[in-house]
């Protein structure tokens, strides 16, 4: 082994178990162990995405290259994860922390063991026969990942002469009702169809026609909706999941706090010197956060999910979470993403015009604020999770800004 390519960068001992060994020495170790009985050596190993859990489980996609007993050299796509995620199927070692023992869960793409359906949607010869068994012509399709969340879903993009399709993977066990709730939104709001669904976890859905949003709070301002229509396509989702009073035990599905009190935990622990901030925060947005009704929401309600055509709302997309809420939330998940957006846009003023006119809308107040706050610490964890180059510095930045919030609207 080379251990010039694969000395890993150094981890800090504060951080958990869990990335000590996914992210450590003995990650090549580990990746070793598992592709030398099958003839193959790694030359390099890089994280792609680290996916840390507030119980400090972790789940980590590297990008490889394996050299081959038969003299081939291919780059690989790995993954590995810790905790109760470790789904059956998975290659099962153990690594050593100070003397306390990780267990981890290691597999090649795409033989995702909880994503059994990805083995053929990630192939273009399978997903034709697959697709042509369903009664959906694709002639030759071509193939582009758009999404990978290991052991959570994937998405491919499929296209060919004959058309473009999006084959949505999940566990299997929530293909049918993910199915059934595609069934239940396409009457009212403007959902894909599930034109087919398979045994293993696979969604196959048509694409849609339209501008994704982001795309054009760049461009031509005439495209995108009035924020009153985005009200009107909230307020046009069915009662999916209604009532859902939360009764004692249970969490309301209307308080935002336990999601963001997950984040600053998981915040604090990659990036310790923040965890008296949060805390802070978290004490002022809990404050701030008042009862609401519970009503039909998105769950995760932004510009990326939008496809609009001529001041219209014509696609809305990842209906996963779509159930009971807060109507604050979905508005909140709205302009946190704006918000941040208009601070990384190379121009943002046509994103910070139309934030101004979501805000108008939504009516602000203490409340909205505070879980926009929130929803910009949940944001804080994406820089270290695809692992961009100056993560700290760009999640200390998010979270200065989720403080800002608050002290915009406490002064107001």
């Amino acid at each position: 082994m080379d251990s010039a390519v694969l000395a890993p960068a150094p981890v800090p001992p504060s951080w958990p178990p869990s990335l000590q060994v996914l992210l450590g020495e003995e990650a090549p170790e580990l990746w070793s162990a598992v592709l030398g009985p099958l003839g193959g050596r790694l030359r390099t190993l890089a994280p792609v995405t680290v996916t840390l859990r507030p119980d400090a489980a972790a789940t980590v996609r590297w990008s490889a290259v394996v050299d081959w007993a038969d003299g081939r050299a291919t780059r690989e796509s790995l993954a590995a994860t810790t905790g109760a995620e470790v789904p059956a199927g998975a290659a099962v070692l153990a690594g050593d922390v100070g003397g306390e023992t990780v267990t981890v869960g290691l597999w090649r793409w795409p033989l995702d063991p909880a994503l059994p359906g990805l083995a053929w949607a990630a192939s273009a010869a399978g997903v034709a026969r697959r697709l042509a068994e369903l009664g959906v012509d694709a002639g030759a399709p071509r193939l582009r990942l758009r999404a990978y969340r290991p052991v959570r879903r994937a998405v491919v993009e499929v296209t060919s002469p004959a058309g473009r399709w999006f084959l949505k993977v999940v566990r299997p066990s929530a293909a049918a009702g993910l199915a059934a709730r595609h069934a239940a939104l396409v009457p009212a709001v403007p959902v894909p169809p599930v034109l087919a669904a398979t045994d293993d976890g696979v969604l196959v859905l048509p694409a849609l026609a339209g501008t994704p949003m982001r795309e054009a709070l760049g461009g031509d301002p005439a495209v995108l909706p009035p924020p009153a229509a985005l009200e009107e396509l909230l307020d046009a989702l069915p009662p999916l999941g209604l009532p859902a009073l939360a009764p004692p035990g249970r969490r309301d599905p209307t308080d935002p706090l336990p999601r963001l009190r997950g984040h600053a935990a998981v915040l604090g622990m990659v990036c310790p010197g923040l965890a008296p901030r949060l805390e802070r925060l978290t004490a002022v947005v809990a404050a701030a956060v008042e009862r609401r009704p519970v009503v039909p929401v998105h769950g995760d309600f932004y510009e990326a999910q939008l496809l609009v055509d001529g001041g219209a709302v014509v696609g809305l997309l990842d209906v996963d979470t779509a159930g009971p809420g807060a109507r604050a939330d979905d508005r909140a998940t709205l302009l946190g993403h704006l918000l941040l957006l208009e601070r990384l846009a190379a121009d943002p003023a046509p994103v910070a015009a139309y934030r101004a006119r979501v805000e108008a809308v939504a009516g602000g107040g203490a409340d909205l604020a505070a879980r926009v706050a929130g929803v910009l610490v949940g944001l804080a964890t994406g820089p270290f999770r695809v692992q961009q180059a100056g993560w700290a510095e760009a999640t200390e930045a998010r979270v200065a800004l989720a403080e800002e919030v608050m002290r915009t609207s406490s002064s107001r």
